[in-house]
């Protein structure tokens, strides 16, 4: 008996935590079945909260009213059909649950057997203390409300996220709408059904917005694209829209909504029917498409850059355009290095230039890009200008047909590096070909093809890396390198060495007599006539000063008379005959008259010293020396490398990798001499190597490379110009020099050819941009000493040297000339003479000429 009563006490302690348990069991149940009931609650509040029944017209309102509560019903219909009110004993079984050995049902058992037996009911009765001590700790189980494999999509979140956002951006006022759905809210209810509207056109036109209910009944003039915004106050049904102007199709809003906009894309009607309600005619005024047209066939600037002036209309502005410019192959003429399929091209797209201020309209502009680098230079090609407005409408010119204008060369040797250039890039194919071409224009340079023993140094390095990389395959990105290299190549080739004045003349009247028959433009014209002008200008004032040098500078009597006969307005007057020619088409004139000019000229040569060089020229032709030096060596290194790469070959067939003067590129200088410093004694390095060079042997190339390295800092350490920026930087490129040509050695001494050929290329490379600084270094000097000069001599001649007559001193302060220098030159002069005189080929006026001159002197 003692036994039942601490059960039930047990128990009756437990029926608290029995009654928290099963409410939990509760919520389970309600939570299982009814989430997709509060789900649709949550999207329902959200949608009411953010004030979306507003926006929506009034049979969408219904609908999804109707559908909502449908669905609502439909959920609670289920729900209370698969509910299950939970029971004490299901509340006893998920606490029993969460306890050690399951005291609550320990308690409510009793024993089977042994009733009788006492020690079985001690037993019995110490196993019920220990259950029911169990039962102290007994707390209420927690519900489970996960749900996750009932709503996998997590759409209860979804709804409750909805609805914190309508919380916190909607309004609770927007709940009262629901009871005011189809009446219009505001002050307008109380005063009967009003209407308000505004037109607003598109932004790009630029016209103002315009308030509706301020136009009286009639046509309005509206551009596509405008937006009607409509609102109706009062009743619903009051007021109504009608319209033909939207052209809508497909869901169309309600005639009675209070709030409705739409856009104008055709002419039609408008009308607001009900109190107080006006209708209009709307003309739409379409919006044209932009136009563009070429004013004028392309201009080829001074620069080369090609000059398209164009226009553009537009009914309101243009926003954008584009130039694309494709290669016109059908037009191409298929010879040479054309002959192969080019490589495939993208077009060329350039921007239009735009104004930048004022209206975009109707506007004239000018198209200037330079295209002289692009393979399709002075190609066919088909250029078709786009212009675009607002509304995404575009205009064209059509294929303009037209050689892609850009830079002309008129230096003959110029123009074949620019060809051979288009042939490359047309397509990888050409390579061999153009490797063939460089090498026959580079077999005889003594013959005169090279002006200056650096641009044939500079061709012959290119075409030795681009059969190297022949030889393995030539790549991309090789090919756009040797291209940017005879590009740099043909324009020094082109614009020559400016710092020598003579030099400079002589390939200004070059270029425009090519100009003159290869029938340049105007504008090309007006340029090599400009540059042929400064050249003048700077070689009167170089003649100039000469006449005014005392007799160590190489000065005779006879130059001097005659630079006295011609001033620089005599020159002037010449060169503005023939442009006047030129500008009449009167080419053959012209050209004769730029003949003249030229021998004219060549009478007029400045002489030169016979003095002793200078340091500066020294170091100079040391480093000429030592480049060619390099140059052979290379060129060795390369045919070794051939001979690699064809073991098979006959002795000689590999030899054709020739120095300047045809020699078989074994070392020697290019000049047909064994090297640097054999004239003197100051070149023992130089003419020890040239010496090894000689026998040929391949062993002995890093031994070669080794003292070339070794004269090179001799001469580093004679260079001039010390303390100056020009000769800090030419220092400087040689030393890069020296540690190309030891990079150079090594890679010899390992016997890695390509690696080696790379490292003398930097070597020449260096040697070049030093040669060019020290010119720059010693042409500051000699500037700063002719400014010497000339305030030292005062103010008693002109700017060519002649006396100012009864403005000053009629004598001059200069020394006779003497010396046996004076009289060898004239010799000189006198036999050059007469050698012109006695050519056939020259003309009558010209050979009269140098006649009256030996009757003279």
């Amino acid at each position: 008996m003692a036994e039942h009563n601490g059960s039930e006490a047990a128990l009756k302690r437990l029926s608290w935590v029995i009654f928290l348990t099963r409410m939990g069991l509760f919520a389970e149940a309600v939570t299982r079945v009814f989430w997709p009931l509060w789900t649709l609650v949550f999207f329902v509040l959200a949608v009411i909260l953010a004030g979306a029944l507003d926006r929506m017209p009034l049979e969408a309102v219904w609908l999804g009213g109707v559908v909502a509560v449908g669905i609502a019903i439909a959920f609670v219909v289920l729900g209370v059909r698969r509910f299950e009110w939970p029971s004490q004993e299901m509340a006893v079984r998920r606490l029993d649950a969460t306890l050690p050995g399951r005291p609550i049902q320990a308690l409510q058992d009793s024993p089977a057997i042994g009733r009788n037996d006492s020690a079985s009911q001690a037993l019995w009765q110490a196993h019920q203390s220990r259950m029911a001590a169990r039962t102290v700790q007994a707390r209420p189980v927690s519900p489970d409300l996960r749900i996750s494999s009932l709503d996998p999509f997590g759409l209860r979140f979804i709804a409750l996220l909805f609805l914190m956002t309508a919380f916190v951006f909607g309004s609770l006022s927007n709940l009262t709408a629901v009871k005011d759905l189809g009446t219009a809210r505001g002050a307008a209810l109380a005063s009967g059904p009003t209407w308000e509207g505004w037109i607003e056109p598109p932004v790009y036109t630029g016209k103002p917005a315009i308030y509706l209910n301020d136009q009286s009944e009639g046509t309005l003039t509206l551009p596509q694209g405008s937006r009607v915004l409509l609102r109706l106050y009062g009743e619903v049904g009051a007021l109504t829209v009608s319209e033909t102007v939207s052209g809508r199709a497909g869901v169309i809003e309600s005639a009675a909504d209070a709030e409705q906009s739409f856009e104008v894309s055709q002419s039609g009607a408008l009308e607001i029917a009900g109190p107080g309600g006006a209708s209009w005619q709307i003309d739409m005024l379409r919006d044209g498409a932009p136009k563009v047209s070429a004013r004028a066939a392309p201009e080829t600037s001074d620069r080369g850059e090609m000059t398209l002036r164009f226009e553009a209309v537009d009914d309101y502005g243009i926003i954008g355009g584009t130039a694309r410019v494709a290669l016109d192959l059908p037009a191409v003429a298929r010879i040479y290095g054309l002959t192969v399929p080019p490589e495939p091209r993208d077009p060329i797209e350039v921007a239009l230039p735009l104004p930048i201020s004022g209206d975009r309209a109707q506007f004239e502009d000018v198209l200037i890009e330079d295209f002289s680098k692009h393979v399709w230079a002075h190609l066919p090609v088909r250029v078709t200008l786009f212009v675009e407005d607002d509304t995404g409408q575009s205009g064209t010119t059509g294929a303009l047909l037209f050689e892609l204008p850009a830079r002309r060369f008129f230096d003959p040797l110029a123009a074949a590096v620019i060809e051979l250039r288009r042939d490359l890039l047309w397509s990888k194919e050409n390579g061999r070909r153009v490797a063939q071409i460089m090498r026959a224009l580079s077999h005889r340079p003594e013959e005169g093809v090279f002006r200056r023993d650096t641009d044939y140094l500079r061709f012959r390095a290119i075409l030795r890396r681009l059969e190297i990389n022949l030889e393995h395959g030539l790549r991309y990105e090789k090919r756009d390198e040797f291209a940017e290299a005879l590009w740099a190549l043909a324009v020094d080739l082109e614009d020559g060495d400016l710092g020598n004045a003579a030099e400079r003349l002589r390939q200004a009247q070059e270029r425009l007599s090519e100009a003159m028959k290869n029938g340049a433009s105007d504008q090309e014209i007006a340029r090599l006539m400009q540059e042929l002008r400064e050249a003048t200008e700077d070689y009167m004032r170089e003649l100039a000063r000469r006449n005014q040098q005392d007799g160590e500078d190489g000065g005779d009597r006879q130059s001097a008379e005659n630079s006295m006969q011609l001033d620089q307005n005599d020159l002037q007057r010449m060169m503005d005959r023939i442009q006047e020619l030129m500008e009449q088409g009167r080419m053959a004139e012209a050209q004769q008259a730029l003949e003249e000019l030229q021998r004219l000229m060549e009478n007029m040569q400045v002489t030169q010293g016979q003095g002793q060089q200078s340091p500066g020229e020294q170091a100079m032709e040391g480093l000429a020396d030592t480049l060619r030096e390099q140059q052979g060596l290379s060129d060795e290194a390369f045919r070794e490398l051939q001979e690699q790469f064809n073991p098979g070959a006959q002795s000689g067939q590999s030899q054709e990798n020739q120095g300047y003067s045809g020699g078989e590129g074994r070392g020697q200088a290019h000049d047909g001499t064994g090297g640097a410093g054999q004239e003197d004694g100051s070149g023992e390095g130089a003419s020890g190597q040239a010496d090894a060079g000689e026998t040929g042997e391949p062993g002995a190339l890093e031994d070669r490379q080794n003292a070339l390295r070794q004269e090179l800092s001799r001469q580093l350490g004679a260079l001039p110009g010390q303390g100056s920026p020009e000769g800090d930087a030419a220092r400087q490129a040689l030393r890069g020099a020296q540690e190309a040509m030891e990079g150079a050695e090594e890679a010899l001494r390992e016997d890695d050819l390509a690696t080696a050929i790379d490292r003398q290329a930097e070597a020449m490379d260096a040697l070049r941009e030093g040669m060019r600084s020290l010119g720059e270094a010693m042409a500051q000097q000699q500037q700063q000493g002719q400014q010497g000069t000339a305030e030292a001599q005062g103010q008693g001649q002109d700017p060519l040297g002649r006396s100012q007559g009864n403005r000053g001193a009629a004598g001059t302060d200069e020394g006779v000339l003497q010396g046996e220098d004076v009289y060898r030159q004239a010799r000189r002069l006198l036999d050059e003479i007469r050698r012109r005189a006695g050519e056939a080929e020259r003309s009558e006026a010209e050979r009269s000429y140098l006649e009256r001159l030996l009757e003279r002197f």
